[in-house]
Order: C-alpha cells, then sequence, then structure tokens
C-alpha cells in the first residue's frame, strides 16, 4: 500500500484552482440581464450513453438544459434525430424568456474534421466513423452546426472560464470513459494535419505486455488511468484482498466510483489502484511536458474526482522524467468546470466563429 503522501497530494491537488463555486459567484457578479443572455448558441454535448444540451450566452452562463439517451442504433440518422430534437427543445425554451439561439455546436467523443463535419473515428458511438454529421445536422436544423472533439472543446472550455483562465499553452486531459486530450499552444486549439492531434489517452505508457485498447493498440494511457480501467484493475486484484470492502460488491455492479469511495476511506486495493493511476497518467504527462512546455495540464472528466488520491503521484512521475525546468513550470491542476466544459467550449467556438484565440491582448477579449 502506497499511501505515505496522500494528505500531501490532496493540498497540492486542491490548491492549484479555485473551486467550482468560486466560479459561479464570479459569474453571480455580472448583471442578470443584459443583452447577452439574447444572443444565445445552443451546446450539444454528445456521450456514449447521454447527451447534454444547453443555452449559453457570451459570458459563459448557461441557461436552459436539457439531457437525452444517446441511441443504441446502427443509424446515424437517429443521432441527428436526437441532437435536433435537443436543440429544438433549447430553443423553444429560451423563446419563452424572450432569448434566441444563435447557433448550434455539437462535440463528440471522438476525432472530426472540423472543416468538413465528417466524423474520423468514435469508439463509443461506432455508427458515426465516416459519417458528414455536420452536414446532416444542417440540414436537420436548416443552420451550419459547428463540430468539435469533446475535449478539444474541455479545453477550450477551461481556459475561458476555468481552471486555465490566464494562461495560453494548456494541456487538457479528459479522464472518463476513455481518456481524452485537447492542446491549446499560444492561446490557440492545436487540431492537427488530420483533426487527430491531441489522442493523448491513446499514448503507449506499457511497451511491454500491456492491456489491449479498443483502439487495437496495447499499452495505451487510456487503459490505466479511465474509469474503465480503475473497474478492470479492481476487478483483476479482488481475489488477492479478501478484506477489501470492495470484495463484497459482485463483479457487474463494481463502478469507478465505489472503487473511489473506498480509497477515501483508506481500503488498500482502492488505494493500489490509484497509485497505478498515477503513476501510469505521470509517465504520460513527462512526455507532454516536454514535448509541449505546457504551463498547465488541466485534469478534467469523472476521474478527476478522485485527483487528490492519485495528483501527487502522477507529479512525482513528472518530476523523475521530465526536463527539470518544464517540468518545475507545469502546474497539474484538477478541472474547474465539470461536466459543462464541454458544452462551454461549444459555445465558444461558434460566438468566435470556430477559431478561439487567446493569445496575447486577445485573451482579456475572450
Amino acid at each position: 500500500m502506497r499511501n505515505e503522501n496522500t494528505s500531501t497530494n490532496l493540498t497540492s491537488c486542491k490548491s492549484l484552482s479555485p473551486t467550482l463555486s468560486q466560479r459561479e459567484r464570479a459569474i453571480a457578479k455580472v448583471s442578470p440581464r443584459n443583452s447577452n443572455e439574447s444572443n444565445l448558441v445552443c451546446a450539444v454535448d454528445l456521450g456514449g450513453t447521454n447527451l447534454r444540451a444547453a443555452n449559453i450566452d457570451r459570458d459563459g452562463r448557461v441557461h436552459e438544459r436539457v439531457k437525452k439517451s444517446t441511441p443504441k442504433s446502427d443509424n446515424a440518422e437517429d443521432i441527428v434525430s436526437v441532437i435536433a430534437s435537443a436543440v429544438r427543445q433549447c430553443e423553444a425554451e429560451s423563446e419563452k424568456r424572450g432569448g434566441q439561439v444563435q447557433a448550434a455546436s455539437v462535440v463528440v467523443p471522438g476525432s472530426v474534421h472540423a472543416e468538413t463535419g465528417v466524423v474520423i473515428n468514435a469508439p463509443n458511438i461506432p455508427c458515426l466513423p465516416g459519417y458528414k454529421l455536420g452536414t446532416a445536422l444542417g440540414n436537420e436544423l436548416g443552420r451550419r452546426v459547428l463540430l468539435e472533439n469533446d475535449a478539444n472543446a474541455a479545453a477550450l472550455g477551461e481556459i475561458w472560464q476555468g481552471a486555465a483562465r490566464g494562461y495560453r499553452t494548456i494541456i487538457c486531459l479528459t479522464l472518463g470513459t476513455g481518456v481524452g486530450g485537447g492542446i491549446i499552444l499560444d492561446g490557440k486549439l492545436w487540431r492537427g494535419v488530420d483533426g487527430t492531434a491531441g489522442e493523448i489517452g491513446h499514448m503507449s505508457v506499457e511497451p511491454f505486455g500491456g492491456v489491449k485498447c479498443k483502439c487495437g493498440n496495447f499499452g495505451c494511457l487510456e487503459v490505466y488511468a479511465s474509469a474503465t480501467a480503475v473497474v478492470r484493475m479492481t476487478r483483476e486484484q479482488l481475489a488477492q484482498h479478501p478484506s477489501s470492502r470492495l470484495y463484497s460488491i459482485p463483479s457487474d455492479q463494481l463502478t469507478s466510483e465505489e472503487v473511489h469511495r473506498a480509497a477515501v476511506e483508506g481500503d488498500s486495493l482502492a488505494l493500489e489502484v490509484f497509485h497505478s493511476v498515477g503513476v501510469h497518467l505521470g509517465i504520460a504527462m513527462a512526455s507532454v511536458v516536454d514535448i509541449f512546455n505546457p504551463e498547465m495540464i488541466v485534469v478534467g472528466g469523472g476521474v478527476s474526482a478522485a485527483c487528490d488520491l492519485f495528483g501527487g503521484y502522477a507529479k512525482e512521475e513528472v518530476m523523475k522524467r521530465a526536463f527539470p525546468v518544464p517540468a518545475q513550470r507545469c502546474l497539474i491542476t484538477k478541472a474547474e468546470c465539470g461536466d459543462d466544459a464541454g458544452l462551454l467550449g461549444a459555445a465558444l467556438l461558434a460566438f468566435q466563429k470556430r477559431e478561439p484565440d487567446f493569445s496575447h491582448e486577445n485573451a482579456q477579449k475572450a
């Protein structure tokens, strides 16, 4: 059991960024009624299980919300229908208070070609790869619909309204069902030549005999630092830990949230699992630090709730493996915007015509 530094990790992880309540208080200081409230973007965050939509104004305030189940279908048109339904519902709700949706923006859990609106890869929604989702939504809604990768959008959300406010070069890691990454260099989102940049979850962190990933590779970060990985690693070690409080939970009912709760209570198996998450995450972060020399790495997604348990181990690996100067400079912090990060980033894309710019003087205008 390696939990000697747990209390230290908790302090360092929390101290690096403001809390969500602080963000909400800051936003609340803005006048409750202004023209920005009637100029809205309907942002949609499409997930493998659910989709969430919300109307967002230019101040980053979230207004009407809609949540729907993502169809388990082989027909991409079913996805189009449910997204369009959510957008129309948001539009109708905004009109009740005199608001108006000016644009729609959708983020997808996979790689997309932002300019053409084509989904390149979406492991959790297998009917979408190769599909012209942007065009189909535009035809259905009668307006252009922007499309973006969900982790890219989360990075934009955090630099606009979250933990990375005031910074220009950041990496955002989203630890959820999988592991996503968003890269912002000198205030500008970096998508890469094919729109696939930022797939940090598919960096190899175990080159010899690693677990096979859904992408086909072995030893990806995703199979060691996602919610899915937390459950898998716990299941694999349960037989060796009969005294663990997790031992009595049926295997098919075990969740990453249960493992987190057990770790907070001091369960040795759960603590070992999050130690492993931190080490593997730190190995990937060290490479990211050496390649991009970021000011900050923001960690979001559901697993980030356990940041106090693994953040210190990740930072230790970064300090051991990366060049000293960029490693010391780089802050590793928990995301601030929660589930709204992707929605906020999607809205920002529409407000700034797809190319948000936080470099130098533009950072104050966003």
